[in-house]
């Protein structure tokens, strides 16, 4: 039997590979060469400077297409993805895309998979447009139950063709502190990074209000009271790939000077140094707001059995157990319960480790990318592809 054709119609925004891309290029990179081989996926995407027009990476066909224009881009994608002739189109994140890529491809069966609730809101796109949008697309994909709340409350007449699909992580990138190879790994670099005998809380992440730094800066002075040798280590820069900064940045670094020697800004790294910056934390916080849909630095940190104190907003109440792996914190009181449970963690070190072993657990279970390339599989079959 001949493997379904699956062809993957990216945003446009990032390059595929690319070290430097958002979160929706990576999900992409990961779970679509585990598709094969019930599946024949080819990727299209944004073309670059240091890529072919035409390529494989990871052993998936891949079309690259200029994106300055992004109505120019879609329809050159949808006239590639005709010539390719697959059984299932899936559109990633952009709604607007879905009629244009049914209008060029008729006939053909268009899947939308959201990675957020960015391009639906009505900033983006206006209500009746998102309604057209949703309708035109035989399948709804969203990485977790939250969006698929918020899709559902917009447009209630598409909950019959939507499912869940989590993100996942690459487990063995992503190595448990408490593996031989894991804890070597990271006594090696906090030595190089002068962290040992530190404990280390760690945010990784873009340098926005909605992912509520502040508020972790915010508490730092307290912390360091009960704490002396406590590093908070902020990873990330305001935008994707870039080290410009913003007033808000700004502030963030005025805020960590209220505690020096105890707040280190590291400015963007490239994807394939985040795990190493997993791997030396002792503690993960991820203080964002409703917003956040899924948050893969979440499983990313659990996978290195990091426990995970987070704010009980968007998807994130789906990975992490309250008690069991991490710490929800109320947004309403996201400071003081924040300075509670990180107290608790930073002054038990077998807590710490009690959570970081069930976290690497919750992980292998659940979220891996092989689990999302499975559910795929599954969804196509039940489509009767």
């Amino acid at each position: 039997m001949a493997p379904i054709k699956v062809a993957i119609v990216t945003p446009g925004s990032f390059p595929i590979p690319s070290s430097n891309s958002s979160s929706v290029e990576r999900v992409i990179e990961k779970f679509a060469p585990l598709l094969k081989p019930y599946a024949e996926p080819r990727i299209y995407g944004k073309l670059s400077k240091r890529l072919p027009r035409r390529g494989q990476f990871n052993g998936v066909d891949c079309e690259r297409f200029p994106a300055g224009s992004r109505q120019r881009y879609i329809q050159a994608v949808a006239r590639a993805v005709n010539r390719f002739s697959p059984d299932v189109i899936d559109v990633e994140n952009r709604p607007n895309f879905v009629p244009i890529m049914k209008r060029m491809n008729p006939g053909k069966r268009i899947w939308l998979y959201l990675h957020s609730s960015t391009f639906i809101a009505p900033s983006y796109i206006s209500p009746p447009k998102l309604h057209q949008c949703l309708q035109a697309a035989d399948k709804i994909i969203v990485n977790s139950e939250f969006i698929r709340r918020v899709v559902v409350a917009k447009a209630p007449e598409v909950a019959g063709k939507m499912r869940v699909i989590y993100p996942g992580v690459d487990t063995e990138r992503f190595p448990s502190q408490y593996s031989a190879e894991g804890s070597a790994k990271r006594e090696r670099l906090r030595q190089k990074r002068g962290l040992s005998g530190k404990k280390v809380i760690l945010f990784m992440g873009r340098l926005i209000p909605l992912k509520g730094v502040h508020h972790l800066l915010n508490i730092v002075p307290e912390l360091v009271k009960s704490h002396p040798d406590l590093v908070v280590v902020i990873v990330g820069s305001p935008f994707y790939g870039s080290h410009r900064k913003t007033a808000y940045a700004r502030k963030l670094e005025m805020l960590g000077r209220k505690s020096p020697g105890h707040v280190r800004f590291v400015p963007y790294v490239p994807y394939t140094e985040v795990p190493g910056w997993m791997l030396v934390a002792d503690v993960a916080v991820v203080p964002s707001g409703q917003r956040e849909a899924f948050g893969l630095v979440n499983v990313e940190a659990m996978s290195c059995g990091v426990p995970v104190v987070a704010t009980r907003a968007g998807g994130m109440k789906e990975i992490i157990r309250n008690g069991v792996t991490g710490y929800l914190v109320r947004q309403s009181r996201v400071e003081s319960d924040l300075k509670e449970k990180l107290q608790l963690l930073l002054s038990d070190k077998q807590l710490r480790q009690k959570f970081g072993k069930r976290s690497r657990e919750r992980v292998e279970q659940t979220f891996t990318w092989q689990h999302t390339a499975d559910r795929w599989v599954k969804l196509l079959k039940e489509s009767g592809l």
